[in-house]
């Protein structure tokens, strides 16, 4: 008998993948490398297994995904691992509500951008998780719509003269490492870090996004690296730099 975790699982991976399907990731009759031959390729491991990924679509079925398949699909697709193995946040990030009263009075501006006191060194990591624990608010800024917005304080000078100590950057979180736009800036947030970079994809023999190389702006005092890209890295795409007068 399948587990009642597992059936649950299985429930919120079919809403991703609607999702996905909503987004354009996934074509179901898809040639160009978004069909379901291409998805069960990517999470089973084998193009010809989209019958088994349509039977875990198939609510009258009692095949379930697994967690180690769930995984993949969170690394694979920028799915939010919290939600689809733990039904913790949202499909694709922050648990931003669309609309949000300042001070609790409906009638004062709403804010879509979370706001948190976290310091993302953008020479120095560090602890990403630090994101649960601060005190968090939400603003607005004209021209930034919608929701997946975050926006925290800079410290330190390795993109400068781009980014500088103190600014704050706000961020729009994307999908995945297949939404990369390659050389623009983003906060990449991976293995318990965050830094805020130049970023490169770098390809393996799959033609799969295995690792990005992060380059700072300062690239005088700071050398370029590299990290693997796994389930649990989150990208951000920097939007908006705010400085003090």
């Amino acid at each position: 008998m399948i587990r009642e975790d597992r059936i649950l699982l299985n429930e919120r991976f079919i809403k991703v993948f609607h999702l996905l399907e909503e987004k354009g990731v996934v074509v179901k009759n898809d040639r160009n490398g978004r069909g379901m031959g291409d998805f069960a390729e990517k999470v089973l491991g084998n193009r010809a297994y989209g019958h088994i990924i349509r039977a875990y679509l198939n609510t009258d079925d009692k095949r379930c995904i697994d967690y180690r398949q769930a995984r993949i699909v969170c690394r694979e697709f920028g799915v939010n691992d919290s939600y689809l193995l733990d039904d913790m946040g949202t499909p694709f990030g922050f648990d931003l509500p669309e609309e949000l009263p300042a001070n609790g009075l409906d009638n004062q501006p709403k804010g879509n951008i979370l706001f948190t006191s976290v310091e993302a060194f953008a020479g120095t990591a560090v602890d990403a998780g630090s994101f649960a624990s601060e005190d968090t608010s939400f603003f607005s800024v004209p021209g930034l719509g919608g929701s997946s917005l975050v926006s925290f304080p800079i410290s330190g000078n390795s993109m400068e003269p781009i980014i500088r100590d103190s600014d704050l950057v706000i961020c729009r979180e994307i999908a995945g490492v297949h939404e990369i736009n390659d050389n623009k800036i983003y906060a990449v947030k991976n293995n318990g870090s965050l830094w805020v970079k130049y970023v490169q994809r770098i390809f393996n023999t799959k033609n799969r996004v295995s690792h990005l190389k992060l380059i700072s702006a300062n690239h005088l005092e700071y050398d370029p690296f590299i990290e693997e890209v796994n389930e649990y890295t989150r990208l951000y795409r920097v939007v908006r730099r705010i400085s003090d007068l």
